[in-house]
């Protein structure tokens, strides 16, 4: 049985009735002692909330930036990647529900320090650390402290998250991350209190967050699911609060869903899905629309906005044409595009490499 260790957590207070009521995100969890929150990582000892997977991690693996999703984000490059067990939301359709719904602390197979995270990193020629596979807000004591190091060494730090968190937190969380990729899971909040547990509201007070007070370079995912969040009205309701709220200028990615866990009898996206959602949201103005989980070139290829040459093309993962100035424009017409680039693409490609920690 793996050894945890009860790390003091940050974010909570104690109510009149006894009980610690822990803070960072939206669903408040009320504690008496040895209770464990919602996304069960978190939990009252004592006198005291405590985070109990801090320097424990579920696995570690170099993957391509791409992968996040981030389109806009030194492409090509390589991120070295991990997460722990727990949630904050309950989806029924999730896609690491073995890791997100895992009670199991066994899983927390690899332990490793902030500091030999960002070594490691560097050692394998990563540009970047992710925190992702499950959502880095229910470690954030832990995953600031390894954006911390990694920043120390010249990586940057990569949130994928659901967004869901309260404000305080969130304040001092995105200060330490240097990306995101934000899970906008559906446009209604009917869906996200039956589908994940959870509301809308707190993830679009992420995003305006991210977008009007931080430098934080942020992408946007949705996956989009037969039936429940894929009609033409919701896409373009969607799409119409992104521009007006964010900007033409935020990358949107519309991902294709598989039958998982607890939607295991509903179909899979269909192809035709994801590329009718893409020009719902490019018909609203949105300038980078891609698709994912399919074969689609066009659909994984940067264009540009003004005179509409292919600028970065992949074929999956791999990038197969790059044609960024070193400044990040159109060599056609000289368009500036939205994000941080490199003077030529990585050549990382489709891997994925599992890696172990030395600490």
């Amino acid at each position: 049985m793996t050894a945890v260790q009860l790390y003091p957590a940050r974010w909570w207070h104690r109510l009149d009735d006894g009980r610690i009521q822990c803070d960072l995100c939206p669903q408040a969890c009320r504690l008496r002692d040895g209770q464990r929150g919602a996304c069960f990582v978190r939990r009252r000892e004592g006198e005291q909330l405590v985070l109990t997977t801090y320097g424990y991690a579920s696995g570690f693996c170099v993957d391509p930036i791409e992968k996040k999703p981030l389109a806009h984000f030194y492409p090509g490059s390589s991120v070295l990647s991990f997460g722990t067990v727990g949630c904050n939301l309950a989806c029924k359709f999730c896609q690491n529900w073995d890791i997100s719904t895992s009670r199991d602390i066994e899983r927390l197979q690899d332990q490793a320090s902030p500091e030999a995270i960002a070594r490691t990193a560097v050692q394998l020629g990563c540009r970047s650390v992710a925190f992702t596979y499950n959502d880095p807000v229910i470690f954030a004591e832990y995953a600031i402290d390894v954006a911390d190091a990694c920043r120390a060494t010249g990586l940057n730090a990569v949130a994928v998250t659901a967004g869901y968190i309260n404000d305080e937190p969130r304040r001092e969380f995105y200060a330490h991350m240097d990306a995101a990729n934000v899970d906008l899971k559906a446009f209604t909040d009917d869906f996200y209190a039956k589908i994940t547990r959870s509301h809308l509201q707190p993830v679009l007070d992420t995003l305006t967050y991210l977008s009007g007070e931080t430098s934080v370079w942020f992408e946007v995912t949705t996956l989009l699911i037969p039936g429940h969040n894929d009609s033409d009205d919701e896409l373009r309701r969607m799409s119409e609060w992104l521009l007006t709220e964010l900007g033409p200028d935020v990358p949107l990615h519309f991902s294709a869903f598989h039958p998982d866990h607890h939607m295991r009898d509903v179909p899979p996206t269909p192809p035709a899905t994801l590329r009718r959602a893409r020009r719902i949201a490019m018909d609203a103005g949105l300038r980078y629309v891609y698709t994912g989980n399919v074969h689609d070139v066009a659909g994984d290829t940067t264009w540009c906005p003004d005179c509409g040459e292919p600028l970065v093309v992949r074929d999956w993962y791999r990038i197969i044409d790059y044609r960024l100035t070193p400044d990040g424009r159109c060599p056609e017409c000289g368009f500036a595009v939205a994000g941080h680039f490199a003077e030529s693409a990585g050549d990382f490609g489709p891997r994925r490499i599992p890696v172990r920690i030395a600490d």
